[in-house]
């Protein structure tokens, strides 16, 4: 078969209509996109998105479609994704120097497209919907989740590692009357950090958790574990064990992969995250195993895909307003939220909070939701 046919039979399997009239129909402007997308599979598919070979009405939907019937087993992988998984299982792609870089290809790429996609408190991770009936609340309200999760008290202190624009810190501050430390190797994300802190209890430093010392009544991280990567799982844990007081608590709020893996997918390694991987119930499980308790796991991942939709609004009202980024951005940047919002309505990614206690604790945990 050739690459045409063989993409055709799986669009009739998933139900996508080629140049029909459905929101999930594919439109091709480019011939040549079959073959890129046997020979590169997901990589082939987004940066062919990107440079104008096909559009879609509604991707989200489209790529729900593919990622339901499992799309990637019925292709053989190529050269370029055998090698890119090589690379992966022999390197530590999240050493202390790569780490920085990594974080700083998609942090520092402008607080000003920051600012228009997310809310007024920049928090850049799933909000929690239970209740919420905008992406501002959402966020507030998953911040007083963790909080609550935590069993915040007047007077502990806390570290926030991946700290981001720092609204957490600043909402525990000066909800429950907590002193704390952020930290994140993004120089932008600090600056906006301090610049917002006003007169909070809190400190902002540019820093890895590698070097961090001190002690801490509770650590929180909040979509930082997927920056991580598989080869330093436990080296994470030991470090935010070794800064947790004897009957303190932590909680690690992350993507997660139904499967664990040691690479990521190629697009998004490429042109988002670099180096980063989504880590699985399991393997976060083997890296505290013996060291800490398991209190409590939460799973909303189905939050994540209406927190990216309400982000994708957002940054597409807006557009036009920071037009340093050019449509090939626009059309990437697109792209990465909507097929990330497929990757959560199918199922395939997973939101997990994990709250974990020493074991000197005592007394049942009890958690909120």
């Amino acid at each position: 078969m050739s690459s045409k046919e063989i993409c055709l039979s799986l669009l009739d399997k998933a139900g996508i209509e080629l140049n029909g009239s459905k929101p999930s129909s594919i439109h091709v402007h480019n011939e040549k996109l079959w073959d890129r997308v046997i020979s590169q599979q997901g990589l082939g598919l987004g940066e062919a998105y990107m440079d104008g070979w096909w559009d879609c009405e509604a991707i989200d939907e489209m790529l729900t479609r593919l990622l339901a019937i499992n799309v990637t087993k019925e292709l053989k992988p190529g050269v370029s994704l055998i090698v890119h998984g090589i690379k992966s299982y022999v390197l530590n792609r999240q050493t202390k120097n790569r780490a920085a870089s990594n974080a700083k290809h998609h942090y520092n790429i402008g607080n000003d497209l920051y600012q228009r996609m997310l809310d007024p408190e920049m928090a850049y991770s799933c909000a929690y919907w239970a209740d919420a009936k905008n992406l501002k609340d959402a966020q507030l309200d998953k911040f007083d989740l963790i909080a609550q999760k935590l069993q915040l008290k007047p007077g502990m202190r806390i570290l926030d590692i991946g700290c981001g624009w720092g609204g957490f810190l600043r909402y525990v501050a000066a909800n429950y009357g907590v002193t704390g430390v952020g930290i994140s190797p993004a120089d932008n994300q600090i600056a906006i950090a301090k610049e917002r802190n006003g007169k909070l209890p809190l400190e902002y430093i540019q820093q890895d958790y590698r070097d961090l010392t001190g002690s801490f009544d509770r650590i929180v991280s909040v979509g930082m574990m997927e920056h991580v990567g598989p080869k330093n799982y436990e080296t994470f844990f030991d470090k935010c064990i070794s800064l947790l007081k004897p009957d303190g608590m932590m909680l690690h709020h992350t993507i997660a992969s139904n499967l664990s893996k040691e690479v990521t997918d190629q697009f998004f390694d490429r042109y988002i995250f670099p180096g980063g991987v989504l880590p699985s119930l399991a393997q976060v499980s083997r890296a505290v195993e013996k060291k800490v308790i398991i209190e409590d796991v939460h799973n909303f991942g189905p939050d994540y895909d209406k927190t990216l939709l309400a982000w994708h609004k957002n940054i597409n009202k807006r557009w036009k307003e920071i037009p340093e980024y050019d449509e090939r951005f626009q059309r990437m940047w697109n792209y990465y939220l909507l097929s990330s919002a497929a990757g959560f309505r199918a199922r395939h990614l997973q939101l997990l909070q994990v709250v974990f206690r020493t074991f000197s604790s005592r007394g049942t945990y009890i958690t909120a939701r």
